[in-house]
């Protein structure tokens, strides 16, 4: 990834202590778009949605004010999601096998279904949910999703371009994996059973 700013650090790559894999079945499911406007080019391939876009892939939610769709001759899609001035496009997709979801804003998006990877750019946000419970946060200038190597790579935020973070770093919360025999200790206590007698006096 480049550095657009000598401000912006490029960090070691998060990788959560589960493997972060997105829905596979996503990629052969059809693409459904809802907009105010459609431009399709059919010799080059290309969609243009604008206005109040809303476009679902299997598990896949993109919202955006313009989304440009482009496909190869192979079938892989590329998309780049615009937002409206002053606010944030958004990205959703349930990681494979478990209840959880990966979802993200920037300014703007792009969507690489060959390289299968989502890069979120300019006031970057990523969450990670388990159920509806948020477990994992993080902000940057930049953040690349790679779903077929289960990293994020998160480049350090500007002051410009993201005014909520510091210079040159990234701010994250990463909820710990809990260990496995805290859900199920190995001695449950004594049960407790029915007495005949309450405060040491007999009934």
């Amino acid at each position: 990834m480049k550095n657009q700013n000598p401000l912006l650090l490029l960090l070691t790559a998060l990788v959560f202590s589960s493997a972060v894999c997105a829905e596979k079945a996503d990629r052969n499911k059809p693409m459904n778009v809802e907009s105010d406007t459609l431009r399709y080019d059919d010799l080059k391939q290309t969609s243009i949605f604008t206005g109040k876009v809303v476009l679902t892939k299997g598990t896949i939610l993109i919202r955006g004010a313009k989304i440009d769709v482009r496909q190869d001759p192979e079938g892989y899609q590329f998309g780049l999601v615009t937002a409206e001035p002053g606010k944030l496009a958004f990205f959703r997709q349930k990681r494979e096998g478990v209840d959880e979801f990966i979802e993200g804003e920037g300014e703007t998006i792009e969507y690489d279904s060959r390289a299968d990877t989502v890069k979120f750019i300019h006031n970057a946000q990523l969450r990670r949910f388990q159920g509806a419970k948020l477990n994992d946060e993080m902000t940057g200038a930049v953040i690349l999703y790679n779903n077929t190597t289960d990293v994020f790579t998160i480049d350090g935020a500007s002051a410009k371009a993201s005014p909520g973070a510091p210079p040159g770093r990234v701010r994250a919360m990463l909820t710990p994996k809990p260990e496995a025999n805290a859900a199920s200790p190995q001695n449950p206590g004594t049960p407790l059973r029915e007495s005949p007698t309450l405060g040491g006096a007999k009934k």
